[in-house]
């Protein structure tokens, strides 16, 4: 059977700490694992308990992080919680032209220079709590941030869920199961776009010369 040639796309799922984009993330990469790639960014910040170098995050210095910034080496790059954040160009670019998806965990920020960089590439998700008591619980239970982390994390929530009109599809994580469905349904509708299969026009003319 002729495979169908395909540029790939930038998935981005967003959401308020807690509400479950990670655990999303990683159940999608774990039955997509042969035509995803997780987009592994730069931090600034110090590594968590469990996190290892270059699958999780690349842990670099500010001064390392400000020439990537000016060199253009980042698609897009943030300022969260005091923390620094981007995501290298080069691996991305490679990916997508060799029909590998590249799945994004960033924040509204990130996804909006994401938008002004690769747009038609970018179909972005946004993951909300079925409530705050919800997400309040969630923040506590993974035991990794201080007491002053999580009452901060909870201020900032508000005003990252302000944005959740600037995306694509809205996922409300209810249930871990039935969001990680809908955000595969997404990712299946959004790859099979005319645009994105850009062997199809010579598909259909070898379909056409065999009748």
């Amino acid at each position: 059977m002729t495979e169908i040639g395909r540029r790939g796309l930038m998935l981005v799922l967003s959401s308020p700490s807690g509400a479950g984009k990670t655990t999303i993330s990683r159940r999608l990469l774990a039955t997509e694992r042969e035509r995803m790639a997780l987009s592994v960014s730069v931090t600034t910040r110090p590594a968590r308990p469990g996190e290892v170098e270059g699958r999780d995050y690349f842990f670099i210095d500010k001064p390392r992080f400000a020439a990537m910034v000016a060199n253009g080496e980042l698609l897009e790059h943030a300022n969260v919680f005091g923390n620094l954040y981007g995501t290298p160009r080069a691996a991305v670019d490679a990916a997508l032209a060799r029909g590998t998806d590249v799945l994004f965990d960033i924040d509204w920020q990130g996804t909006q220079q994401l938008r002004e960089t690769a747009r038609t590439d970018v179909v972005s998700i946004f993951v909300l709590p079925p409530d705050m008591a919800s997400l309040e619980k969630r923040l506590r239970q993974r035991a990794q941030d201080s007491e002053e982390v999580v009452r901060g994390r909870m201020a900032k929530a508000s005003d990252e869920m302000s944005h959740w009109a600037e995306y694509d599809y809205i996922v409300v994580n209810r249930e871990i199961d039935v969001s990680v469905a809908q955000v595969h349904a997404i990712l299946v509708a959004e790859r099979l776009k005319r645009e994105r299969q850009v062997g199809l026009g010579d598909f259909v003319r070898g379909l056409m010369g065999k009748r």
